[in-house]
């Protein structure tokens, strides 16, 4: 199917609108504005584009397209002043996926698009030896809860598999903008399948500590992750850390934007403490048990494409986070192992992560 610049210009602006609905709505109460105990209550909004051309490939996990809108802290009671009714009742429902001891908490909504791709563009056939086109379009939901310095981080998303996910046509509008391949096997990527997915990870701030003894702006610290995925999407399990050293470091978890609240979304404790702008460089990896991805394995209930995948896989990160008021824009490189038996070459890609404070 065609997918020429107007439907493209109609899905963004349904994004948009759903941007408008999701991001925290703005109440005449006191309450939408308030520093409580200190804490500092920002409303965020995140835009996070990965893609392999960034890495000069185009294969495997070839593009990836985020938008996440973060409420302001909630309180304990699940009836936030500073959130429209629609988000209260579903703050009240999604209570089971948040901790009881926690200091912060805020409520993230997600909106994602996925797409895998073989290393040859050329071929219409079945190529059995690489693996399956397959696109993934994912709503999301869940909780950031903090307790000191730590972090409990646990979302639910709902979405499809296969030719409902808007994949080959989202690939064909940027290919055609930026002069790329035509990819031209998708008539056999994965077939429409729902998918559901329950992510939890748990991480842990390790200090800040000054880089020299004449600096104190200048800082380094540490952050431990550990968590699971489940769900006929993706089901496994992973482990991994963070360092991070710079300018004036955030206080928050983290700025891979591979880690759930790793693009700032954590609950901030204080309002910074300087004017003007701060900057800071990543490293972070991950191992990764892999018991089920379906992007690899195929659809669950039919026959499909798939390719024996590798249990045990693995990522690195490299990175620089550049925060300006309140804007704050993350460059990443990512560097993966090889993902299923036969891959020809190790998966790479680049991110861009931008995101405000309203």
């Amino acid at each position: 199917m065609a997918f020429g610049a107007g439907p493209w210009i109609a899905r963004c602006c349904a994004v948009a609108a759903w941007l408008a609905l999701a991001a925290p709505a703005v109440s005449a109460e006191e309450d939408c504005n308030r520093l409580v105990k200190g804490e500092f209550n920002p409303e965020l909004l995140v835009f996070r584009l990965e893609n392999d051309v960034l890495a000069r490939q185009d294969q495997g996990y070839t593009s990836g397209l985020q938008i996440k809108a973060v409420t302001p802290n909630l309180d304990r009671h699940a009836n936030d002043a500073c959130l429209p009714p629609w988000a209260r009742w579903l703050n009240r429902r999604l209570e089971w996926l948040s901790p009881e001891n926690y200091e912060q908490r805020n409520l993230v909504f997600g909106l994602g698009q996925a797409i895998y791709t073989p290393k040859d563009p050329e071929r219409s056939d079945l190529i059995e030896d690489d693996r399956p086109y397959a696109g993934v379009l994912l709503l999301s939901a869940g909780y950031n809860a903090r307790l000191g310095n730590q972090l409990w981080a646990t979302q639910l998303a709902l979405g499809v598999v296969g030719p409902a996910s808007y994949a080959e046509q989202t690939q064909k509008f940027f290919h055609r903008v930026f002069g790329s391949a035509h990819f031209k096997g998708w008539d056999n990527q994965l077939e429409n399948e729902p998918v559901v997915l329950l992510l939890h990870e748990r991480s842990q701030r390790w200090g800040s500590y000054a880089l020299t003894p004449a600096s104190d702006g200048l800082r380094w610290d540490a952050i431990t992750h550990w968590g699971g995925t489940l769900g006929n999407l993706l089901t496994g399990a992973n482990v991994g850390f963070e360092v991070r050293a710079g300018y004036r470091l955030p206080d928050d978890f983290g700025s891979s934007p591979l880690r759930p609240a790793g693009e700032n979304t954590a609950p901030l404790r204080f309002e910074r403490s300087f004017v003007g702008w701060s900057w800071h460089a990543f490293l972070n990896a991950d191992t990764r048990l892999v018991l089920h991805d379906i992007t690899l394995d195929g659809n669950s209930f039919r026959h499909s494409h798939h390719v024996h995948k590798r249990l045990l896989v693995g990522d690195v990160a490299l990175g620089v986070a550049v925060l300006a008021g309140d804007w704050k824009l993350a460059f990443a490189r990512n560097f993966g192992t090889r993902e299923f038996n036969g891959q020809q070459q190790r998966p790479s890609f680049g991110s861009i992560t931008l995101s405000r404070e309203l």
